[in-house]
């Protein structure tokens, strides 16, 4: 019987070749060829390729699925929140010529919408985010379309407030976003870090370009230009949001026990005093840029203290902040106290509103860093059922503050000085700094006090 035999393996192909052409003899090889540059190239395009950089922390944030769709309807609803009132002053004054109309009038919205607020956060915690929202929307859409109405076609003054007072149902979209990264992220506290810092970013760019969109709007076309783009900013926006059901927190019910979210009290003062640098650094600057004869650079002026704590907020999220969040906001209220004192000290030393320019750039990036940590620890306290109720009291507590800061730069500006008004600022960043400081050990104690009582209930 035959046996198998190994198979003879093919003789390579010869790589050289020789021949003889007269009395010469040439040798021609036809193996590859390699080069030292080749080969060079060759190792660094594989080290590059199994060496490549991970993903920086927001391209994470949003490879995660549905975060980008929620994300652009989140942008597109939260741009109005800037243009509404610029609209509003604009139509009236336009229309009445009464500014102080138009002022009592967006004054009358922001008061509703303290009201209202918590108020629509909670139905938004218990029913859910696309059930109520969007009704909200629409009610509140209805109510810009009502004051355009009654402006345009001269209805009494009253029906002005009572319009405007409607807008008030307009649902906390950065808020709604907020809660939403926290469920999707509730497992990863750096990755929530970040998600909170780019939300701070989106509000300061939302306030900073709404102003700038509304004045050209109602400046180039007419004034009820603004009003109506942001009304249909605004219910597009919300629509597409509360369609990305994926990613829409549960809703708490009306069986749920979740404790009250006034854990967050004294973070709520510490907001109120927050927001009052906010309303009187607008007003003091207005006031300066005025006093200097350059009234009309007053808003892009302020627009580089929106501009600086934008980019700070961006390169905060970037980071991975170690300690406590309760120590973090001690450090970020006092760098805050601390930049703050330089527009003060620009307007006093060189007197020059090209100088104070780069002072609230600088000023502005203390803003968004304490925002972002402040946020973090609400959402610490806050009970998972009532985020959104906690979250619209920070909004409540922030418009208090704008509205207290405004009067009190206001009267600073007019009895004292446009310069020596950069004091208030300063003193309601100090004023934060201490309720943090007064605040934190009070309710450590509080708790070490519940926890006892309930050991011995036990």
């Amino acid at each position: 019987m035959p046996q198998p035999t190994e198979p003879v393996p093919a003789e390579p192909a010869p790589t050289k070749i020789h021949t003889l052409t007269a009395d010469t003899l040439v040798t021609v090889d036809f193996g590859p060829r390699f080069s030292t540059r080749s080969t060079t190239r060759t190792r660094t395009r594989t080290r590059t390729r199994n060496h490549r950089r991970p993903p920086g922390p927001y391209r994470r944030l949003f490879a995660l699925p549905g975060t980008r769709a929620f994300t652009a309807g989140n942008l597109l609803a939260r741009l109005p929140m800037g243009m509404f009132s610029v609209s509003a002053v604009v139509m009236i004054a336009g229309s009445r010529g009464s500014y102080a109309l138009a002022g009592a009038v967006t004054a009358t919205g922001l008061a509703a919408t303290g009201l209202a607020g918590p108020w629509i956060a909670r139905l938004v915690d218990r029913y859910g985010q696309a059930r109520v929202a969007v009704p909200a929307t629409v009610t509140a859409v209805l109510g810009s379309l009502a004051l355009l109405l009654c402006v345009r076609y001269g209805a009494p003054d009253w029906t002005l407030f009572a319009a405007y007072a409607a807008t008030a149902t307009t649902p906390n979209i950065g808020g709604m976003s907020r809660a939403r990264w926290a469920h999707l992220l509730r497992a990863d506290p750096g990755a929530l870090h970040t998600a909170n810092s780019f939300e701070q970013a989106a509000d300061e760019l939302a306030f900073m370009l709404g102003p700038v969109l509304a004045s050209f709007l109602t400046g180039t076309f007419f004034p009820e230009a603004g009003t109506l783009v942001g009304a249909a900013l605004l219910l597009s926006g919300v629509l597409l949001f509360a369609a990305q059901r994926a990613t829409e927190p549960p809703p708490r019910g009306t069986t749920s026990t979740a404790r009250t979210p006034l854990r967050i009290t004294s973070l709520l003062a510490c907001f109120v005093a927050t927001g009052a640098v906010f309303g009187s650094m607008e007003v003091v600057t207005i006031a300066y840029a005025d006093a200097q004869g350059h009234r009309s650079a007053a808003g892009a002026v302020l627009a580089l203290q929106a501009a600086g704590s934008c980019a700070a907020g961006l390169v905060y999220g970037a980071l991975r902040p170690a300690g406590p969040v309760e120590r973090r906001l001690s450090v970020c209220l006092l760098s805050m106290a601390a930049l703050m004192s330089l527009p003060l000290l620009a307007a006093r030393t060189l007197d020059s509103l090209w100088a104070l320019a780069p002072a609230l750039l600088a000023a502005g990036t203390a803003t968004a860093p304490t925002m972002v940590t402040a946020m973090t620890l609400v959402q610490d306290r806050t009970p998972a059922g009532r985020l959104n109720e906690g979250m619209s009291l920070v909004v409540t507590a922030l418009l208090t503050g704008i509205a207290c800061g405004s009067a009190f730069g206001g009267w600073a500006a007019e009895h004292l000085s446009p310069t020596a008004a950069y004091t208030a600022p300063v003193a309601a960043a100090v004023t934060a700094l201490l309720i943090d400081t007064v605040g934190t050990p009070l309710l450590a104690a509080t708790r070490r006090i519940a926890s006892l009582d309930s050991r011995r209930t036990h």
